[in-house]
């Protein structure tokens, strides 16, 4: 620094307010770091949507012993960034002030279903009915098709109740599919109670539209789907990889129905399957797939 300014390296100093002992201080880069850093990189280029924090919960999850803070400095030293968004408003009161919406307190307590609408590649229009249960945030369902009607519905329905038993209540906006006398005639019959939110007020059913636009901005955003069927498979592998891998805030960092494995090695050596995104099935797309 002498050298270079023609002043001591005391006068530089003092004249930034610096430390000289931070001045001739080395920086000592952990070993594993090339490593850590690399697979940060992986981890967001797999999973553009989710933040540092989301990352760290994956890295722990596949063996990595590391706190937070070092993955925000490797995330900011690496200029990684997640694209702001606005924050969407989640009222949960009407303009009176009294309460509308029944808090989920356990499992299979409250259930909600929405669609939610998607094209082809060739603009044909499908859709996608989506059911979560509010509690453990888990999706039980994705049934995608060219149109779903109120039969579709309750077929879903049906084989939930069976492999999942049934739910107190099921929570949905005032769509012909969730109002139709089949269906309206049908779940008092199980002791099941519908709850319709007011027309107009999607917040009502937020944890539904919570989850249809986590589907949106981590899924379909980033895909073309050439049929129907590969729509389906990919949709399916997402859910997997949505209840199973995808840590959720809600839940400290945790996916709804966590897999029981444990794998003590970094990164690097993790089952493959785990951590990758859903791959389209090995299909010739003018075979009717």
């Amino acid at each position: 620094m002498q050298q270079k300014l023609g002043v001591t390296e005391r006068r530089a100093c003092a004249a930034l307010g610096q430390s000289r002992g931070l001045q001739r201080r080395k920086s000592v880069r952990p070993d594993d770091e090339e490593a850590l850093t690399a697979d940060i990189i992986k981890l967001a280029r797999q999973y553009g949507r989710y933040g540092y924090k989301r990352i760290t919960a994956l890295l722990r999850v596949a063996g990595w012993r590391v706190n937070h803070k070092r993955v925000e400095r490797i995330w900011r030293q690496e200029a990684l960034k997640v694209p702001q968004k606005h924050k969407k408003k989640g009222r949960l009161y009407l303009n009176d002030g009294s309460c509308i919406r029944l808090r989920p307190c356990w499992p299979n307590h409250v259930w909600a279903y929405d669609f939610v609408a998607e094209r082809l590649k060739d603009g044909t229009k499908i859709r996608t009915l989506t059911v979560i249960d509010e509690y453990t945030r888990e999706c039980l369902s994705l049934r995608t098709g060219y149109s779903l009607k109120a039969d579709d519905v309750m077929d879903v329905l049906t084989d939930l109740f069976i492999t999942r038993g049934i739910p107190d209540h099921i929570r949905s906006d005032n769509g012909s599919e969730f109002t139709a006398k089949s269906i309206q005639s049908w779940l008092p019959k199980l002791g099941i109670k519908t709850l319709y939110i007011e027309p107009g007020s999607p917040w009502e059913n937020g944890y539904n539209e919570s989850f249809n636009g986590r589907l949106r901005d981590e899924y379909l955003n980033g895909e073309t789907f050439y049929t129907l069927k590969e729509a389906q498979v990919l949709l399916e592998q997402w859910r997997h990889h949505y209840n199973h891998i995808r840590p959720h805030t809600s839940l400290g960092y945790r996916p709804p129905a966590p897999l029981a494995r444990i794998n003590e090695g970094a990164f690097a050596t993790a089952p493959a399957p785990s951590f990758m995104p859903p791959q389209r099935p090995n299909c010739n797309l003018n075979s009717g797939l």
